[in-house]
């Protein structure tokens, strides 16, 4: 027995030191890291071109809807954060919304039960899509080159294909069966493929092209909108001619607050992800991190109480601010934080059955993906975007050549009752025609010294806020690099279900064993992959260090 603990400890040292000896791609003047090695090389090559950070951030974008449509898109949306040369920054909420016809009950049954996986699988799903409209936003506000310039790439891709890799047949593979149930074994989807097979998207170039000719205006009022509502309704779906006339991405403040000596830029609602990140580093701001030691008993405790406390709140106050009032100054004041940690103890866990939301007078999928740039200018952006699940609602229109979002899961179909990535949503968060969804990204964009230092953020449902949260602390309070920071072994608390996720086979079994004996709940089964982070950190020297993270396909490109 004791031999075998000696075995699982040498590998796990071994992993560890393995993942904390890397370097991440170097690059003295711009850089793209994304979640594929084509998307990031178009990014990068528009900024080649003369291109700035929003062109990089359209191209790139757009690439990923090509390059890796399990989470890339043209029918989902997302948020970006951005900070100027100067200083100035900004968000932009391109996130979906509830369609006109969309209802509080809307997936329940005559029981008040909630009907499994409407809200899942199938047009019923499908949220009305911001990503056009978002990109469209992005190049008139920010944009240098024509879209001519930006798109010509993209649709090439297309029109070329993509290269199966080991990843994305896995992908493919776990979800023929529910892609092939939904949209028909003729689909495109629905073909054997294997390792370095290509699959080109001729339809998807053709509606790319229609899109770069007639502008934002051709998905959301013209052919491809008439088509696209034409499909929708066909299979069932509620998306109007109107829904789409009416998108409008929004220009929004995020969140901004102070953790030691860096100032942290993050999204603000209907995404979860800045609130929940400032409420947590204000709890922990107080605590000696770098003495405990990276992923020590300790620091994970002390991470694990004040995300239950965090998630409790999220779930019970945030959605989307036009349709509720969010109480954020009392959220994260000094007082109120301080109290929430008040019956913290180092001995015992607390219980998620122990603490509720605070009194003062939300979830996604693993299936997002993200994206940090930084151009030549000094201009920087954090964008995550995202279907929700895999291949979003698995409803693919061959025609169009795109799979739609299953965002509606977003909502709290039922307050009080789990969506499918376990989150427990609450009156908040409840369906209402027009209302955004509430959201875990959090695209962030980290200064220090008045200066730009870290874009970063993730994929991975709720567990997106704890992965950009760990990824900063890496580097900040335990002095790793980019790539490094990126890579380490990562945990996460939700406060429901009541457990430490851990990845496996990366935190020594003594321990777990501890953290069981405080009364911890640990599982290493159900979180194989916490987050895919794309970094991106500004050394000292000026250079820019890309972390991509190695649990995907995620690439770094510069120049």
């Amino acid at each position: 027995m004791k031999l075998k603990l000696l075995f699982i400890l040498l590998a796990f040292i071994g992993f560890t030191s393995i993942l904390l000896a890397q370097q991440g791609l170097i690059a003295s003047k711009a850089m793209v890291v994304s979640a594929r090695e084509e998307a990031s090389q178009i990014g990068v090559n528009i900024m080649k071109r003369g291109g700035n950070a929003f062109d990089a951030m359209v191209a790139t974008e757009l690439a990923l809807a090509v390059a890796y449509p399990y989470a890339g898109n043209i029918a989902g949306g997302g948020f970006m954060v951005y900070r100027l040369n100067n200083g100035e920054t900004g968000a932009l909420d391109y996130r979906e919304k509830a369609p006109m016809q969309a209802s509080k009950n809307m997936y329940l049954d005559k029981n008040n039960e909630v009907i499994p996986n409407l809200s899942v699988n199938g047009a019923m799903a499908v949220g009305v899509p911001g990503t056009i409209a978002g990109i469209f936003a992005v190049h008139e506000k920010f944009g240098k080159l024509s879209m001519q310039e930006i798109m010509q790439p993209v649709i090439a891709l297309a029109k070329k294909g993509i290269v199966v890799t080991a990843r994305q047949l896995k992908q493919i593979q776990n979800n023929q069966k529910d892609i092939i149930a939904v949209s028909g074994n003729q689909t495109l989807y629905a073909k054997p493929y294997k390792i370095g097979d290509t699959i080109k998207y001729p339809a998807l170039a053709n509606t790319l092209e229609r899109i770069l000719k007639n502008g934002k205006d051709e998905f959301y009022k013209g052919e491809t909108a008439q088509k696209i509502v034409a499909f929708l309704q066909q299979k069932g779906g509620i998306i109007s001619p109107e829904d789409l006339s009416k998108y409008e991405a929004v220009w929004r403040k995020p969140v901004i607050f102070k953790y030691k000596d860096l100032k942290i830029i993050s999204m603000s609602p209907p995404s979860s992800g800045g609130i929940t990140l400032q409420q947590i580093m204000m709890m922990i701001e107080p605590y000696p991190l770098a003495k405990y030691g990276h992923n020590s008993e300790k620091y994970i405790q002390l991470l694990t109480e004040a995300e239950r406390r965090a998630y409790a709140d999220r779930n019970y106050f945030l959605g989307d601010p036009y349709f509720i009032s969010i109480p954020k100054n009392q959220m994260v004041s000094e007082n109120y934080l301080k109290q929430r940690m008040k019956n913290f103890n180092w001995k015992q866990a607390t219980k998620s059955s122990e603490i509720s939301h605070g009194n003062i007078t939300i979830s996604e999928s693993n299936e997002t993906t993200h994206y940090s740039i930084v151009d030549a200018e000094g201009n920087a952006i954090a964008a995550t975007t995202t279907l929700n699940g895999a291949y979003g609602s698995k409803l693919y229109s061959d025609e169009l050549g795109f799979f739609f979002n299953n965002q509606m899961d977003d909502f709290s179909a039922k307050p009080g009752v789990p969506n499918s990535y376990g989150l427990v949503g609450a009156e908040a968060n409840s369906i209402a025609p027009q209302k955004r969804m509430l959201s875990s990204m959090t695209p962030t964009i980290v200064e220090k010294n008045g200066k730009f230092f870290m874009a970063l953020g993730s994929p991975g449902g709720s567990t997106i806020i704890t992965s950009v949260l760990q990824t900063i602390l890496n580097v900040s309070e335990f002095k790793m690099n980019m790539q490094q920071a990126v890579s380490a072994p990562r945990f996460h608390h939700q406060w429901l279900p009541d457990e430490i996720l851990f990845e496996p086979n990366c935190f020594a079994p003594n321990l777990l064993f501890n953290l069981r004996k405080k009364g911890y709940f640990t599982n290493e089964k159900s979180a194989p992959v916490i987050g895919k982070v794309d970094a991106i950190l500004k050394w000292p020297d000026g250079k820019f260090e890309g972390g991509a993270d190695p649990r995907g396909d995620d690439t770094a490109k510069g120049f």
